[in-house]
């Protein structure tokens, strides 16, 4: 944990304006500086940054944040790796965790072992690589296999790849000569001992593929057998180690990185030499999960770069159903999922060999498909006319879809599969919100601590009756009211936030935007410690979500001209003159929307209903909540909610 302290110290220091414009060329601008956006392609500049505010907002691709965010999107670094980018840029002490002797001998320890695997690792990757290109059975074996397919000496120089001779112990033993740990050398993967005792090498007659972290160090290996032997594995892959956890890793990333920020998605295949012919090809921007399972870290690491990804399939159509789980967890991890299918008995490596650059790249354009629109006629050709098969089918559609998080791209891909599969699409939607709020309820809720009394149960019970919407207009506009005018003074409270606060509480407003509930929860447990209320300390907050949505938030992209006065003599107010009616519209919409929500909801129960006591239960409460509604409208005046 870094101190908070430590925190604000290195966020003063950093001007935004600065850091920025080591990467962009910014101009004057009013109060504001602008300049081209450097994570997307422009003419016209969109890029702002504004030095009072310490935020920056692109208004063509929607980027904002402040100077933390900047340098996390733009080197592609984690928070505290970002933090200490910035420390390191002003020559800030990095602060020492502070740990008890055991904990320190311990992380002594695992920082020696670190560095010690790292120093093998580099000498293994040499070694194999010098065995390759120098050694007689490495030029016979290793080399004449990777000419064969089609790898060039620059491709294979650049992706480290090499060969392991076929002897009981020669790295073992020119390991230990250069006076390598023989327990480290276990440890790492590339020694192994036998039951006898005695060492021997773990790759030994193998081609060697070298995976790479994000800096470009050697982490893993992975060794091709050439030979056919059932008793011997394909592939031989590094263990577990302080060094490398396989589950985080994508072979390739180190290389592609680059190209995917700048074209914006990924191109994910199985194996390594998909990577390599791709990359040779002048299609960089493809990394391979190596023949496993996706992974969540897989997928985090992924997002770190892109929200787009492209899966490459082999032709068989075996090989594509058994991986289809992989693709729903990309989707629950909000990516965008094209595919593209190669002919049967074709993979990305073989068929790129086959057509050669020009084509193959074209090949990839012309052929990218929907995922959904993939998944239905994959599973159309199986389930052909007959009934139960079919409606399998649609149940799988429907929970791929389930798992998306935006519910806007959700009701666009129910549309299409509704038309496509010639379903209802309500009984689509049904289901679908059914998925969703099966899956919700085994998730904690967040909820809203008061200002003043403790909510209501009721408030976790409109919760479940909800929708889920992560992009939220009115609750989005409630924000921009507590970070524009929050400290605005109202008689009978603090101020703004706290008016805002009290009447969210006492009149029962549920939250749906995770982003919204987290802003909620700071501001009451700040508001609870001081009275005065802070948009820095959103602004420079230490989750980069939260710090990124209320920069976007705060961002202004218009100002008021001054020919409307000059021109036509009218005079607009300027904005924050009417703060207070502003909150009270904010606080009414969510009201309204909420109420309006339980209304349809309880019309749909009529559906449901069997007795007539039922029924007239319903009725009672549909007469309730319109007359909520009616009051609601009166008092705050006309409000349209949709």
């Amino acid at each position: 944990m870094i101190p908070r302290s430590k925190i604000d110290e290195i966020i003063g220091a950093a001007s935004i304006e600065d850091v920025v414009g080591e990467y962009v060329s910014l101009k004057k601008r009013g109060a504001n500086l602008q300049g081209l956006c450097p994570f997307h392609n422009e003419k016209t500049p969109s890029f702002n940054v504004s030095p009072a505010k310490g935020i920056y907002k692109c208004f063509g691709c929607g980027k904002a944040g402040n100077v933390v965010n900047f340098v996390m999107e733009h080197e592609h670094l984690e928070y505290i790796p970002a933090l200490k980018f910035l420390a390191e840029k002003y020559r800030i002490d990095w602060p020492e965790q502070q740990l008890t002797d055991e904990q320190l001998a311990a992380e002594k320890q695992r920082s020696s072992e670190r560095e010690s695997l790292q120093i093998i690792n580099n000498f293994a990757e040499t070694y194999f690589a010098n065995t390759l290109q120098h050694d007689e059975e490495g030029q016979t074996i290793g080399l004449s296999y990777f000419e064969e397919r089609g790898f060039r000496p620059e491709t294979i120089e650049k992706f480290k790849l090499g060969y392991s001779k076929d002897s009981w112990d020669h790295f073992t033993q020119t390991a230990i000569s250069q006076g390598f740990n023989s327990e480290l050398l276990k440890k790492s993967g590339l020694v192994k001992e036998s039951e006898q005792g005695k060492l021997y090498d773990a790759y030994r007659g193998r081609v060697m593929f070298t995976i790479h972290n994000l800096s470009g160090k050697p982490i893993a290996f992975a060794g091709r057998f050439l030979k056919k032997d059932p008793k011997s594995p394909k592939y031989v892959n590094s263990p577990e180690t302080v060094l490398y956890h396989k589950s985080n890793e994508l072979y390739g990333m180190y290389y592609a990185r680059n190209a995917i920020s700048k074209l914006g998605y990924v191109y994910l295949v199985e194996g390594y030499t998909d990577v390599i012919s791709l990359h040779q090809a002048g299609v960089e921007n493809v990394v391979a999960s190596s023949g496993t399972s996706l992974t969540e870290n897989q997928i985090k690491l992924i997002k770190r770069f892109t929200e787009n990804v492209v899966v490459l399939y082999d032709g068989d159509a075996a090989g594509i159903k058994a991986s289809l789980r992989g693709i729903d967890m990309l989707l629950e991890g909000g990516l965008n999922v094209k595919t593209v299918q190669f002919p049967e008995g074709e993979d990305p490596d073989s068929y790129c060999q086959k057509l050669g650059p020009e084509a193959f790249a074209t090949y990839l354009d012309e052929h990218k498909k929907d995922f959904m629109l993939f998944k239905t006629n994959l599973l159309l050709e199986d389930a052909g006319n007959d009934p139960i098969k079919r409606a399998q089918l649609v149940r799988e559609i429907v929970e791929s879809i389930s798992k998306i998080p935006d519910a806007f791209k959700r009701m666009s891909f129910i549309r299409e599969t509704s038309k496509l599969l010639a379903v209802d699409e309500q009984l689509l939607v049904t289901e679908s919100n059914r998925l969703v709020r099966t899956k919700l309820s085994g998730e904690a809720k967040t909820s809203i601590p008061p200002i003043e009394s403790s909510l209501p149960t009721y408030q976790q019970e409109l919760r479940e009756l909800v929708d889920v919407q992560h992009h939220d207009a009115q609750e989005k506009d409630l924000i921009r009211v507590l970070l524009w005018y929050g400290n605005q003074p109202v008689e009978g409270f603090h101020h703004v936030a706290h008016y805002i606060l009290h009447h969210l509480a006492a009149e029962e407003i549920a939250l749906e935007h995770p982003i919204a509930l987290a802003i909620i929860e700071e501001l009451n447990e700040q508001l609870s410690k001081e009275a005065e209320f802070n948009s820095n300390y959103l602004i420079h907050h230490s989750n980069p979500e939260i710090s990124k949505f209320a920069a976007d938030i705060l961002a202004q992209p218009l100002e008021i001209s001054p020919n409307w006065e000059r021109l036509y003599d009218i005079i607009i107010d300027p904005p924050g003159s009417n703060y207070l009616q502003d909150a009270n519209a904010a606080l009414a919409a969510l009201q309204l929307k909420n109420i309006d929500k339980m209304i349809r909801h309880n019309q749909d129960s009529f559906n449901s209903a069997e007795t007539d006591e039922e029924i007239e239960n319903l009725q009672r409460t549909h007469i309730h909540l319109k007359e909520l509604q009616a009051n609601l409208t009166h008092k705050w005046g006309t409000v349209i909610v949709k």
